[in-house]
């Protein structure tokens, strides 16, 4: 009997407190909430998005014990998404503090909390299988105390198992070698156009796939370009890029994580490279009309949205 492929998630839970302002205040100044929202983020936002296409999802990830773990687990556990890994007992979930400008630019704080507790003893539950997926961000290599153990776990998995890595805004800081270690055991890097030229350290998206496109990278490169979709870089092609959709833009948070997350569980239900783009892009012009980091649309929804578009 086939079993489908899984996706494993290592990206770091935390929980969003977000708040719609007009614009970021000068040092010393007040701005006023126009809407706010407390919901988990990180790497529930790949994991919801990938759950809402209908691919089995579990967080590699540690919670801990607390308030703040407490509301990621009750949305974990109604989003479908399996926790396998017990709880740090002595300490909360950390927090990120969203402030998101009217444009739909946000802007980041965060506290770290138990998300950054994980041992190799943590993983040691999780089994992954020859065709499973597993999902990790640059998040789990920038902080010294879960970076060796994440790497440790990477390295330590199955060779057939296909790793997504996606950089964020902080690859630039990940540790030389580790980064070297990373790009050679993933089969998809993906990232956003200023992501590439961080990690590249270029100052031109131009520059940037020039760069990437040499990196010894199993299955290929993606970089998201807002509306403009995304461009796919592959061995022995030239860069194809993958059109967007126009979109009502209120919050661009997680957009990036929903590219993600309905990109693997296209390709987890054996849908083409440029096919499984396509529809991640409709995901995220839906995902970007709502406020909020986990606002992915069903498979349903994309399937109907592409109907029309």
């Amino acid at each position: 009997m086939t079993t489908a492929p899984r996706l494993f998630d290592l990206d770091t839970v935390m929980l969003d407190v977000v708040a719609m302002i007009d614009t970021l205040p000068t040092r010393g100044n007040d701005a006023e909430v126009l809407e706010r929202l407390v919901t988990p983020g990180g790497g529930f936002n790949v994991m919801s998005a990938a759950r809402r296409q209908g691919m089995e999802v579990t967080y590699a990830g540690q919670l801990g014990n607390g308030p703040f773990a407490d509301i990621a687990k009750k949305a974990l556990v109604a989003e479908g998404i399996q926790l396998s890994i017990p709880k740090n007992e002595s300490v909360d979930l950390g927090l990120c503090f969203v402030l998101v400008e009217k444009d739909g630019e946000r802007t980041f704080v965060t506290s770290p909390g138990a998300e950054g507790t994980l041992s190799l003893q943590d993983l040691s539950v999780i089994d992954v299988k020859p065709g499973d997926y597993v999902f990790v961000s640059g998040y789990n290599f920038v902080y010294t105390a879960i970076c060796a153990t994440s790497a440790t776990w990477l390295q330590g998995i199955t060779k057939e198992a296909v790793v997504i890595f996606d950089p964020g805004p902080r690859g630039s800081d990940i540790p030389s070698d580790v980064l070297s270690a990373l790009l050679a055991r993933c089969n998809w890097l993906v990232c956003n156009e200023p992501e590439a030229m961080s990690l590249t350290k270029t100052n031109s998206l131009d520059a940037a796939l020039e760069q990437l496109s040499k990196l010894n990278v199993q299955a290929g490169v993606i970089v998201r370009v807002a509306e403009r979709g995304c461009i796919l870089l592959q061995a022995g092609n030239e860069p194809e890029v993958i059109p967007g959709f126009s979109a009502n833009v209120v919050d661009t948070t997680g957009a990036g994580d929903t590219h993600g997350g309905v990109f693997i569980a296209e390709l987890a239900k054996g849908t083409g490279v440029s096919a499984a783009l396509t529809r991640a892009n409709a995901a995220c012009a839906i995902a970007i009309g709502k406020i909020g980091p986990a606002t992915a649309p069903s498979s349903e929804e994309v399937t109907a949205f592409l109907s029309k578009n």
